[in-house]
């Protein structure tokens, strides 16, 4: 089996990336609905994922500030769309509510299913959703659950497989081929995928580049 498939960024993207990025992020505010959303006056990416998929890891991974996402081995911490931003950049990096096994009332739970929902329907700056697979798990049922989400929403979203340090080459090859072949089915999802490791570095500087190409097609 092969590799996953990958878009290999140019030197001229990696370098974008790594100019995004060099300068501090920092926390914007935390909405728990949409009025409390900030301006739509810049381009803003999101991150989605399962609970404990290693959002906030690999966000603060991408940002190199260890501490900006808080992060928890406690499933459904991130309740809120956190937003973040770098000064003089016209760009939103939000952390998402995990989905799929928050450990929390009912109601809770589907209040922050409502949240990412009316997000990614109503918000017209949102260019790109980078959805968060657990390597060692794949593809599940919430996961599809969003996916045909954003395929309704029309919201552009490509994979980001995590924890890619955790598994063997053989189990991410299996793991990339069977996500490669869900992906064909939906209109709105990026035929290549990203394999990254918060832990070792693994495609972090590939998705800033992506983060960085994706703000320049927009401004």
């Amino acid at each position: 089996m092969t590799e996953p498939e990958q878009s290999t960024p140019t030197p001229a993207a990696l370098a974008m990336g790594e100019q995004l990025f060099e300068r501090p992020w920092v926390f914007v505010k935390s909405v728990p609905s949409l009025e409390f959303l900030p301006p739509a006056d810049r381009v803003e990416v999101a991150f989605a994922g399962r609970s404990n998929v290693g959002k906030s890891s690999l966000l603060n991974a991408l940002v190199r500030q260890g501490g900006l996402a808080r992060t928890s081995n406690t499933p459904g911490r991130t309740q809120l769309l956190n937003f973040f931003h770098c000064e003089d950049t016209p760009l939103f990096l939000v952390d998402m509510p995990g989905y799929g096994f928050a450990k929390a009332p009912k109601g809770m739970v589907e209040a922050w299913t409502e949240l990412v929902s009316d997000y990614l329907r109503g918000r017209a700056t949102l260019a790109r959703v980078y959805l968060l697979i657990d390597s060692r798990h794949g593809l599940k049922p919430p996961d599809l659950a969003i996916m045909d989400l954003l395929d309704q929403a029309a919201v552009s979203y490509q994979v980001v497989l995590t924890k890619t340090d955790k598994i063997s080459a053989s189990a991410l090859a299996a793991v990339g081929e069977a996500t490669a072949k869900a992906l064909s089915s939906h209109p709105a999802a990026f035929p290549s995928m990203l394999a990254t490791s918060a832990e070792d570095g693994t495609g972090i500087a590939e998705l800033r580049a992506s983060v960085a190409t994706t703000l320049s097609e927009r401004v």
